[in-house]
C-alpha cells in the first residue's frame, strides 16, 4: 500500500495529455523566452538551406518561360514574398485577437513581433512586382485592384507599427493595435480574390489548391521552397524579436 501511495499521479496521466499540457507552458512568456532561444537557430538554419537550393533550382535548373523569357524568374521571389505578407498578416491579427479577447501577454507580443516582418515582405512584393512589370506590361505601375490592395496592406502594417508604438502604456497600445489589425483582415481576401472578382492587368494565379499548376514541376518546386524559406525565416525572425519584447516587457513592470 506504501508503495501505491508513492507513485506520481503524473505518471500515470496519458502521454497525449502530457505534451498537451508541455505546450500550454508555452503560453507563459518566461517559458516561451526559453524555448525560442532553442527554436530560434533551427529555422534560421533551415531558411538559409531552403532559400540555397530555391534560389539554384529557380535561377539555375528551371527553364526559361517561352512567353516572358528570362524575367520570370522574378516569381520566385515575387510570389513567395506576396503570399507571407498576407499570410503573416493573418497570423498577426489572429494572436492580437487571441490577447483582446483572452487578455493573454505573449499573443499581442507576437503580433507586434511578426507585423515587422510582413511589412517587409509586403515591400519586397510591391517592388519585385513592380520590376517585373516594367518589362512585362511596360510600366512600373498601374492603380491595378491587386496592386493596389496589396499597396493598403503595407499601409496597414505602417499603421499599426506606428500606433503601437505612439501609445506609451503597452496593455492599450495592444488593444488599439489589436483593433486595427481586425479591421484590415478584410484586404486580405480582397487581395487574392481581386484577380477574379475584376478584370485586371495582373496575372491570375499559377498554383492553385484545385486545379493543377500551370508551370513546370521545377519552377513549382523552386517556387515552393522558396515558400519554405521565407516561412523559416519569418518564423525566426519572430521568435528573436519576441524573446526581445519579453525581456523589454518585463523590465518595464520591474521599474513600475
Amino acid at each position: 500500500m506504501d508503495s501505491l501511495r508513492r507513485i506520481d499521479p503524473q505518471a500515470l496521466a496519458p502521454a497525449a495529455a502530457r505534451r498537451r499540457e508541455g505546450w500550454r507552458r508555452l503560453a507563459s512568456p518566461a517559458v516561451f523566452h526559453g524555448w525560442a532561444g532553442r527554436a530560434m537557430p533551427w529555422f534560421a538554419a533551415l531558411a538559409l538551406v531552403l532559400a540555397a537550393v530555391g534560389l539554384w533550382v529557380g535561377f539555375a535548373v528551371a527553364p526559361t518561360d517561352h512567353q516572358q523569357g528570362e524575367v520570370y524568374r522574378i516569381i520566385f521571389i515575387h510570389v513567395p514574398a506576396a503570399w507571407m505578407s498576407m499570410f503573416i498578416y493573418l497570423v498577426a491579427a489572429f494572436h492580437a485577437a487571441l490577447g483582446l479577447v483572452f487578455n493573454t501577454r505573449l499573443s499581442a507580443l507576437m503580433a507586434r513581433a511578426l507585423a515587422p516582418t510582413g511589412a517587409l515582405f509586403t515591400v519586397v512584393a510591391l517592388w519585385t512586382g513592380a520590376a517585373w512589370g516594367k518589362p512585362t506590361w511596360g510600366t512600373w505601375w498601374v492603380w491595378d485592384a491587386r496592386l493596389t490592395s496589396e499597396l493598403i496592406l503595407l499601409f496597414l502594417y505602417l499603421g499599426y507599427l506606428g500606433l503601437v508604438s505612439a501609445i506609451d502604456d503597452p496593455r492599450r497600445a495592444d488593444r488599439g493595435g489589436a483593433i486595427l489589425l481586425l479591421a484590415g483582415v478584410v484586404n486580405v481576401p480582397v487581395i487574392y480574390f481581386s484577380v477574379q472578382w475584376w478584370n485586371t492587368l495582373h496575372q491570375g494565379a499559377s498554383v492553385s489548391l484545385t486545379a493543377a499548376p500551370a508551370m513546370a514541376h521545377t519552377m513549382l518546386a523552386g517556387m515552393l521552397l522558396m515558400v519554405g524559406a521565407c516561412w523559416a525565416y519569418s518564423v525566426a525572425v519572430a521568435l528573436a524579436r519576441v524573446r526581445c519584447l519579453i525581456v523589454e516587457r518585463d523590465s518595464l513592470a520591474r521599474r513600475r
